[in-house]
């Protein structure tokens, strides 16, 4: 068993809060995740999680106009560079405060960012190496409160920022003569975004009380005059000493700004005026502008309300193009695309994400996770689609290779306890609190199935036969297990017993026996065939929480209240080991605990476990953010997965900080505000601002439930940030097998030339280099390959399938590559027959590869045989006479020829 496993994606949350941003092509969308980024790919019709992560959630994202930079700032104002191409962290950073925003200059020498109530402009990291990446070239004061934004000229020459004060102040880049600062009023509530217009330094600014200002200035970018040497020095020698506040080193030229300059100081300056203010169309009394985002060149504005509802309007005469509501929580962020035809929307509240092509009125991406945590998950037979169920009652359905969620189900009324698939993977089923257990079909998207008990019980676990014929599931509440058949929907049997609620259920894979566990201190194991009686009844120490049959269905784990974990024969009703996993849980402490982690943690247990597809180890999760692998024969512990490092997540840090405590107790105690800082929350009856009702909150660590992929190379687990998956296909590993000292690539290539192909894919596969690998198989001619599969040893059969099945993904020779496991399976499929259970993992990666090009192939062959067959129609219908020698294409023929393609 590999334990190389590495984070590979985040699935099931797709926006949390911050900024989103476009690519430098526009077709990649930067979302920040908690406190990773996702990257959509809206061409491509993928997600990938980048695996980084900063300390707390990401607030801020700013992205170099070249694309292969991003600026990742978490809520205390720690700083990440990150390289969007080698997918790294290059530098690290502390600004001391919460920063409210980040922006690149159009040339990438230059960004600003904004904290308290001033702007501090750092020199860019540029292409070559330097000592610090981060250094300070100008401080700005002006703003009385805390600045909100910031937008450049398209010349890099100047920039606007935005404040809570109603101000907007305009900053040169440089010292300019006829322009060091500006300040703009005309307001009446705090500024929400600032946007210069194309080439010019023009300005449009636009309130939170949805107001929008056209301010038109008398002179050109090309008018700004450079500041004498003489002028310069003398303004810098003027200007006022340090702040005390801010600790970067070294400090950079400071500029004050006044509100009020006198007449002295503005003469032969840069002057504004308003030119016209607009209102937009408010529908309530609390529908509050929240986000804007404004495109040049099209002169397109998008303003997006606290409602769900958005506008676009050309500027600058304010023409109304569209008006729609998208959700009906409060938008947090606008991002427009380079082209400027697609618009991306997030919605914090519930946690959405849309891209909006607006002049054809079509969805490019519309993603949601689920609203509330996310409680069970389950793989599909061939690995390729996972289902997760939430307590936001509904179930998602994910593709693996994308990372998109293609169709969700919302008929549950209640929170969804338990998900599983069916062995021919069209089903899925899902067990609720609501006292429901639905059946989906994926073939039509619909819920064709509902299965009830006769008295309303709340159904906390669910189990499936491996037929697919017989759905069991426990109740909370009635202590009974509830047995319908899939065929008719019919309740067949209710399984008495249990003294306490069913926590868990497990089919045996291989037999017809159930296994449940329950808080009575009991697991049960139930045979379906000697009519649902009880065959044996284990005795637990103490209330057992999960059940779990291995794969080859010969070995029972069972967890309990305690901390243990305990192997059973399930058929002789004997123990035949146990591990003590209490300590390797490492619970943190709560910022409310009154009593610490290593005390908490005597009372904790794992709450979830699987077996890994070999069945040679167990995963288990609960209450903490560590997940253990253990080896079942040698009873160890073989590696703990930190599944988050996110300290805005409760119950992280084992030890409390000091300097949150007080001598009245934890500050974490103290509310702080209502809706203040997001815009608008809904207000109690008679309340004017804000909500009284409103609590600070921070959700707890915690693991809800893990899988093995069938295919034995991903595990999955539903955590409070999301469904994460951790596999072995990324990163690059050196992991020789039966390495000799005279295997080398050099070798490889000589042995190659000679054209012994056997024995250079076996000197290939000990050297274990993919690429190498790739090389040598490749090299082999196709005339050649049934030669060489019948003299591979058994031993590597079972190396270049898996090699065969990760290969199909990327590679572009498909029909080489089917030849290739075509002829091993024929030639060696009789021996492979005999250690099934232990190659199954490997069977089915390749099924799951060779299903997705199958599926991609049927969709494009049975588009084209009915071009041609609309062709054929069209030319009879117009009399197109045919030479008598040419024989037409029967629809035999195309089937025929189509199933050969597939």
């Amino acid at each position: 068993m590999k334990f190389a496993y590495r984070f590979s994606g985040l699935l099931g949350t797709v926006y949390r809060r911050g900024n989103l941003s476009f690519t430098r092509d526009g077709s990649t969308l930067v979302s920040p995740v908690g406190n990773r980024i996702s990257l959509f790919d809206l061409k491509n019709n993928k997600c990938e999680t980048l695996p980084l992560a900063t300390r707390l959630n990401i607030v801020c994202v700013g992205l170099s106009p070249d694309g292969s930079l991003a600026i990742l700032i978490d809520e205390e104002g720690a700083a990440l560079l990150v390289s969007l191409i080698g997918k790294c962290v290059i530098h690290r950073f502390h600004f001391h405060k919460p920063v409210h925003s980040v922006s690149f200059s159009p040339d990438g020498k230059r960004f600003v960012i904004t904290k308290d109530n001033v702007a501090l402009m750092y020199h860019a990291p540029g292409k070559k190496r330097e000592f610090n990446a981060f250094v300070l070239d100008k401080t700005y004061y002006g703003p009385y409160d805390e600045t909100t934004c910031i937008d450049w000229t398209d010349d890099s020459k100047c920039f606007a920022v935005g404040s809570k004060d109603m101000s907007t102040w305009v900053f040169g880049a440089e010292r300019w003569a006829n322009l060091i600062y500006y300040s703009l009023g005309g307001h009446k509530d705090l500024i929400v975004a600032c946007f210069f217009e194309e080439n010019s330094l023009d300005l449009y600014t636009i309130s939170q009380d949805a107001a929008l200002c056209v301010w038109h200035c008398d002179t050109e970018l090309d008018g700004l005059k450079p500041m004498p040497p003489k002028d310069a020095a003398r303004e810098k020698n003027t200007a006022k000493d340090d702040d005390e506040d801010f600790l970067e080193e070294p400090k950079g030229e400071e500029i004050h700004g006044k509100a009020n300059p006198n007449e002295k100081e503005t003469r032969n300056k840069v002057k504004y005026s308003r030119v016209a203010k607009y209102f937009f169309n408010k529908e309530g009394d609390f529908n509050n502008l929240t986000s804007a985002a404004y495109h040049k060149k099209t002169h397109l504005l998008v303003t997006g309300f606290a409602s769900g509802i958005f506008h676009l309007h050309e500027l600058p005469d304010f023409n109304l193009i569209h008006s729609l509501s998208i959700s009906d929580q409060r938008i947090a962020s606008i991002s427009i695309n380079c082209t400027g035809d697609w618009i991306a929307f997030g919605c914090s509240g519930l946690g959405q994400l849309l891209v909006w092509e607006w002049q054809s009125e079509s969805y490019v991406l519309k993603q949601q996770g689920h609203f509330n945590s996310m409680v069970s998950l389950a793989y599909s037979p061939d690995g390729q689609y996972i289902v997760t169920g939430g307590e936001d009652g509904k179930v998602k359905v994910w593709n693996t290779s994308s990372s998109f969620c293609f169709v969700t189900f919302t008929e549950h009324t209640s929170g969804v306890t338990a998900v599983t698939f069916t062995s021919n993977g069209y089903v899925i089923l899902s067990a609720s609190l609501d006292g429901t257990v639905r059946a989906f079909d994926l073939h039509r998207y619909r819920n064709f199935r509902t299965f009830t008990s006769p008295r309303p019980s709340q159904f906390s676990c669910l189990a499936v036969d491996s037929s697919g014929e017989i759905v069991s599931a426990g109740s909370q509440d009635s202590f009974e297990i509830f047995i319908w058949s899939m065929q008719s929907g019919r309740l067949l049997d209710v399984l008495s017993g249990h003294e306490g609620p069913i926590s868990s259920l497990s089919f045996n894979p291989m037999k017809c026996v159930l296994a449940s566990a329950s808080w009575d201190k009991t697991v049960k194991l139930w045979d379906m065939l000697d009519s649902w009686r009880t065959k044996e009844t284990l005795i637990i120490n103490s209330d057992v929480l999960v059940v779990a049959f291995r794969p080859d269905g010969k070995e029972l784990s069972v967890a309990a209240l305690n901390g243990q974990i305990t192997f059973w024969d399930p058929e002789n009703a004997v123990q035949t080991g146990s591990i003590e996993g209490r300590h390797d849980l490492q619970m943190g402490r709560k910022e409310l605990d009154k009593i610490t982690a290593k005390q908490a943690a005597k009372g904790k247990s794992f709450t979830t476990l699987c077996y890994s597809a070999d069945g040679q180890s167990v995963l288990a999760g609960g209450l903490s953010k560590f997940v253990c692998i253990y080896n079942i024969k040698e009873q160890i512990l073989m590696k703990k997965f930190e599944i988050s490092c996110n300290y805005s997540l409760d119950a992280m840090e084992e030890y409390l900080d000091r300097r949150k405590m007080t001598e009245f107790g934890s500050m974490a105690l103290i509310d702080e505000g209502g809706g203040g800082d997001d815009g608008v929350a809904i207000p109690l009856p008679g309340v004017r601002r804000g909500d009284m009702s409103y609590r600070h909150f921070k959700p707890e660590i915690r693991v809800t439930c893990l899988q093995f992929s069938p295919t034995g190379r991903s595990w999955a687990a539903t955590t409070t940030e999301g469904l994460l998956i951790y596999s072995l296909d990324s990163g690059l590993i050196f992991d020789p097998f039966d390495l000799d000292i005279d295997v080398t690539p050099s070798n490889i290539h000589k042995t190659l030339r000679q054209k012994e192909y056997t024995m250079a894919i076996i000197m290939a596969f000990k050297l274990n280099e993919k690429k190498l690998i790739q090389e040598v198989i490749e090299a082999v001619p196709c005339n050649e390959v049934d030669v060489v599969c019948s003299s591979l040893p058994e031993l590597y059969v079972e190396k270049v399938l898996e090699f065969l099945a990760s290969a199909f993904e990327t590679s572009c020779h498909l029909e080489f590559y089917l030849t290739w496991a075509h002829k091993l399976l024929m030639l060696h499929g009789q021996k492979l027959k005999t250690r099934s259970v232990k190659l199954l993992p490997v069977i089915q990666f390749l099924q799951k590869s060779i299903q997705r090009h199958f599926e991609d192939l049927s969709k494009l062959c049975e588009w084209n045989i009915y071009n041609i067959k609309y062709a054929l129609a069209i030319s009879q219908q117009r009399g197109v006479k045919r030479l008598s020698e040419e024989t037409p294409v029967g629809e035999e023929d195309l089937d025929s020829d189509s199933d050969y393609l597939m």
